[in-house]
């Protein structure tokens, strides 16, 4: 526990130091005259000499400054201070490299990224390798720099996400020992931010580690949350690490839409949402959203008709829209009755139009409110199984100028789920023309949920499904979102992954 020193102590813990410290008087008075102190060049002087005393704060930043001589110097020697403080930051370990993470891409660009993560790896004595998920999420790319240009980018060879251990720990969010080709330990720890899935790290261990060490995997997971909120973070103002995610290039309609999204996943401790679309590079008019408090959760999901910049332009205007009102206390018929205002004045001549399905839950309740508006009907999971489309709250779709025919009620019970979905989905087509269909998709849904793979797993491989279904070549834009009704009591939710430790 840290102790105030005494005045004596002080002076001549100080007078030891500043002469270690290699400093002159003139130095010594500068450095205390720029921290503050007010006391004169003679005063500092004769203190030093113990001819006079000085008032505690100002003896604490005259240690201050020769305190911040010797961290210079990398010496243990420290003048003690007249007053308690907390103790110092380690110099190394966990919380340091933290800090050194933190510190380090503090006004940095995103390219300087690695060199800093290989600093705070270093002080953990590991080595750590990024790798981001794909926009579509096939594939797990690692980020190397080049020796010539060392704050350069260039993609490494993909690793599957379907046929790897690194991919495993991705679609389970779960750590997962291995040993690489020299037989050295390491581990693939999910790359979070939040619960959005952004990729993995490669942590190579010394070989004292053990990788089942559950202190290390706690540091490795700590490590793993602040690199992923610092790659959101640093791609919100640079293109560096977004263009090494980009296997093709975006049309400006996708381009649009993606600027338009929240992130693909977010949950509290009632709610999980997960949502992702196909084609990702080449989406024209789908879209969703979601709006996450104590006490609500709001989803709604979007599809212009045509596949141009003008339906993507239509339904940024109807995402708008929605959230304006939403965020201004409007209700979801005053939100629908905002998009179809909008739309009508501004894309009517065109005749281009939005289908939408808007939702609000109670998550103390379990009462959900949703309007469907010429939409495909959202499906309700309980039980691992679809039990029910729902097929209330229909109107024309928005845009055409319509009677509002009211807001719907369905009364949830906490595990249950509620897909939305486009019509890209069931319609999507083989070469031999047979659909997707709903029934395959409420197939899907019910061995997805067997199996127990976390909701933006099932929605990951939904999307797979649809396009792999297609060989590749959708003739629709196919949008998921998945989400789920936990618990109506805060902290009390069923154990999901997106909600647990996963060391």
């Amino acid at each position: 526990m840290p102790h105030a020193a005494t005045a004596e102590t002080q002076r001549r813990a100080l007078e030891i130091a500043y002469r270690r410290a290699d400093l002159s008087l003139d130095d010594l008075w500068m450095g205390y005259f720029t921290l503050g102190g007010d006391a004169g060049l003679v005063e500092v002087e004769a203190y030093l000499a113990g001819l006079m005393a000085l008032p505690g704060a100002q003896r604490d930043i005259l240690a201050h400054a020769v305190n911040e001589r010797l961290d210079d110097l990398t010496t243990r020697l420290r003048v003690p201070y007249g007053r308690v403080l907390r103790s110092p930051p380690p110099s190394s370990g966990l919380l340091t490299a933290l800090i050194g993470l933190l510190e380090g891409m503090e006004g940095g660009p995103p390219e300087r990224l690695i060199g800093v993560l290989d600093s705070a790896a270093a002080l953990l004595g590991v080595d750590v390798t990024v790798y981001l998920v794909d926009y579509g999420q096939r594939s797990l790319i690692p980020l190397r720099t080049a020796a010539a240009r060392p704050r350069t980018f260039i993609p490494g060879r993909p690793l599957p996400i379907e046929s790897t251990l690194a991919g495993r720990a991705f679609q389970h969010v779960q750590i997962m020992a291995a040993r690489d080709t020299d037989g050295r330990a390491q581990l693939w720890v999910p790359l979070l931010d939040g619960a959005e899935r952004l990729g993995v790290l490669e942590v190579g261990l010394a070989g004292v580690d053990d990788p089942d060490d559950p202190n290390l995997r706690w540091e490795c997971r700590w490590l793993s949350g602040l690199v992923g909120h610092l790659i959101t973070a640093s791609t919100s103002y640079g293109d560096a690490l977004d263009a090494v995610r980009r296997l093709h290039p975006r049309s400006d309609s996708a381009e649009l839409i993606w600027n338009l999204l929240p992130a693909m996943t977010a949950t509290t401790d009632r709610f999980i949402v997960a949502g992702q679309f196909e084609p990702t590079d080449r989406v024209g008019g789908d879209a969703f959203d979601y709006a996450l408090s104590e006490d609500h959760a709001s989803v709604a999901i979007f599809d212009s008709t045509g596949h141009s910049m003008t339906s993507g332009l239509v339904t940024a205007a109807a995402l708008s829209a929605s959230r304006s009102v939403r965020r201004d206390g409007g209700g979801l018929s005053q939100q629908a009755a905002a998009i179809d205002q909008v739309v009508r004045t501004r894309f009517r001549d065109r005749g281009l139009y939005v289908t939408a399905v808007l939702t609000d839950l109670d998550l103390t309740s379990g009462r959900l409110r949703y309007v469907a508006a010429g939409h495909p009907a959202p499906l309700l999971v309980r039980d691992g199984r679809v039990v029910k489309a729902l097929t209330g709250g229909r109107r024309p779709m928005l845009g055409v100028g319509a009677e509002d025919v009211g807001v719907a009620e369905e009364w949830l019970q906490p595990g249950d789920s509620l897909l939305l979905y486009t019509d890209g989905v069931p319609e999507a087509r083989d070469d031999h023309g047979q659909f997707f269909g709903v029934d395959r998709l409420s197939d899907f849904l019910r061995r997805a949920m067997a199996a127990g793979f976390p909701a933006p797993e099932t929605v990951r491989r939904l999307t797979a499904a649809v396009l792999d279904h297609q060989h590749g070549q959708l003739q629709d834009d196919a949008t998921v979102v998945l989400s789920t009704w936990l618990s109506a009591e805060p902290g009390h939710g069923p154990s999901h992954p997106e909600t647990q430790p996963w060391i």
